[in-house]
């Protein structure tokens, strides 16, 4: 079978006309990087960040055998499993987890470059502290997503840098001769009592954004006594922890398809004691929950797939959260007035009353038919 890179899809991350699998980022890295894959040994070879698969595929189809995959979302997982499914290279790489595992004794780094610097920062620990000491890293992206700074990071890790001229708006940073590095881990900051950690790159950080802090303020003051009870969508875990504070009886499921969430979330809850209460798990929406099996769902959607904002995100989310509540169960919802998400949810979940509204955002409460 012929692999091209123009045969892959997004599925089951949102699929549109001006949304890409594949840009020129990507076939940038894996041109500059060429020469270096060809030498490497099998099992040497490390892809971090690739969206849909064409890192990690692109190489494959040139002769790389045991690669190592990490891709923060769960989307962009699944996708690269569906499109090695549909290429014929199934076998051909591993997903791991960001651990010292996944870069041990690498040669050989694809990046698509984080637009956190924090996360950049992770990363960059991470190879120079468990990478070969020979190890060269083609840390790429879209130059109006780069900055000067990122270089800085990388030097901060890595004695020697290269600059690649750019092509197609995107440009290449390459990365050698490795120092000391580090092992990933929290930061952590309080909040009117309430520990918030974060690994780099997670939603906010060690902050609480205003559209949180807004739904915080006005959580139901009683919760049901049976059902399920959800922070979707949980970033930093920071619904959720204070669901368990405020109710010592509860046992509270927090969802993230993003692996540094899910991280941050279960370093917060931790640091608040809550750990044997709430559960955090990785899941694209709420695809571990049965039909009707949650009493109360929280909500402050994304409206970024990667760095495009597509407006059909959130209404995927209220809809799968009427799928997970029983009737009579409630999604409470926070969301940017200007978004207008008050017809979707009477569509999608059922009838919803407004629970809170300020300069700007709105607070609703809809209810399963």
């Amino acid at each position: 079978m012929t692999f091209s890179l123009d045969s892959l899809r997004r599925r089951p991350d949102v699929e549109a006309p001006d949304l890409v699998a594949v840009d020129a980022a990507d076939r940038l890295i894996l041109d500059e990087s060429a020469a270096a894959r060809a030498e490497a040994d099998d099992g040497r070879l490390v892809v971090i960040g690739d969206a849909y698969g064409a890192l990690t595929l692109g190489s494959a189809a040139a002769g790389a055998r045991g690669i190592r995959v990490h891709q923060d979302p769960l989307t962009g997982e699944r996708a690269l499993h569906a499109n090695a499914n549909a290429s014929g290279l199934d076998g051909t790489f591993a997903s791991r987890a960001l651990d010292a595992d996944l870069v041990r004794d690498a040669r050989v780094v694809l990046l698509r470059l984080p637009r956190s610097l924090d996360a950049l920062r992770d990363i960059a620990g991470l190879l120079a502290a468990h990478a070969s000491r020979d190890v060269v890293v083609f840390a790429g992206g879209r130059v109006k997503h780069m900055t000067l700074v990122m270089n800085d990071v990388l030097r901060a890790d890595f004695a020697h840098l290269d600059v690649t001229l750019a092509r197609q708006k995107s440009r290449v940073l390459i990365a050698r001769d490795p120092g000391a590095g580090r092992d990933p881990a929290p930061a952590c900051a309080t909040h009117d009592g309430l520990v918030v950690c974060a690994f780099g790159g997670a939603f906010a950080g060690t902050a609480v954004d205003i559209g949180t802090r807004f739904l915080l303020d006005h959580l139901p003051a009683r919760l049901p006594a049976d059902g399920s009870v959800i922070d979707l969508a949980c970033g930093t875990g920071v619904i959720a922890t204070t669901l368990a504070l405020r109710h010592p009886s509860l046992k509270v499921i927090g969802c993230d398809q993003s692996a540094v969430a899910v991280a941050s979330a279960r370093a917060t809850a931790a640091a608040n004691g809550v750990a044997e209460r709430v559960s955090i798990v990785r899941d694209d929406m709420l695809g571990a929950q049965a039909d009707g099996s949650a009493a109360f769902i929280a909500l402050n959607p994304p409206f970024h797939s990667g760095a495009a904002v597509h407006e059909g995100i959130a209404p995927r989310m209220f809809a799968e959260a009427a799928r997970a509540l029983r009737v009579g169960g409630e999604l409470w919802t926070v969301w940017n007035s200007g978004l207008q998400y008050r017809p979707a949810l009477e569509r999608l979940v059922g009838p919803t009353r407004q629970i809170a509204r300020n300069a700007k955002f709105t607070i609703t409460a809809s209810a399963r038919r």
